[in-house]
Order: C-alpha cells, then sequence, then structure tokens
C-alpha cells in the first residue's frame, strides 16, 4: 500500500488510521514536527475505553524527543487528546 501524505500541523487526529499503524505513524509525526519547527502538538486519540490513550502514552514515554506530556485542556479534548512537548532538533 502506498503511504498517505498527510500535512503537518500540530493536531494529528488517530481516529482515520488503523490501531496497527499508530506506533510507527506517531514516531514519524513527532520527527516530522521537529523537522519543521513544531515543538508543541496535540494528538487525539479519543476517550473510548481509555486503551488508545494509553498506547499512546507508551509510546510518548520511550520518545526521547518527547520532554513531557499531559490531558488537553477541555476546550480542545480534555482527556480525550494529549498535548505534547519536544525537545527542539538540535542545530548542527
Amino acid at each position: 500500500m502506498k503511504p498517505v501524505k498527510i500535512p503537518i500541523e500540530d493536531v494529528l487526529d488517530l481516529h482515520t488510521f488503523r490501531p496497527r499503524d499508530i506506533p510507527e505513524l506517531l514516531e514519524d509525526y513527532i520527527t516530522e514536527c521537529r523537522r519543521v519547527g513544531i515543538y508543541s502538538l496535540r494528538i487525539i486519540h479519543g476517550k473510548g475505553t481509555g486503551f488508545q490513550k494509553k498506547r499512546v502514552r507508551e509510546l510518548l514515554a520511550k520518545n526521547p524527543a518527547v520532554t513531557s506530556f499531559k490531558d488537553a485542556p477541555p476546550e480542545a479534548g480534555g482527556w480525550g487528546a494529549t498535548v505534547i512537548h519536544l525537545a527542539p532538533t538540535p542545530q548542527r
């Protein structure tokens, strides 16, 4: 299957992706955000049972580019989204 090119913005809604694709998607998204200078972003994982949120946060905790993450404020999705802060890409 051909990769789907999505615009790099500060919000990524996971509802349109297959759960099995999320680990690689999240890693690539974080890499691209840093490449274009986006260091604060929001991942929308939904409220549901909390499984997707737990999975996303486990992946974020393992990613060295992630400096912090927390629930989004109520007006931005509350516990159905996670706000992430990334370390800037080192200048060469």
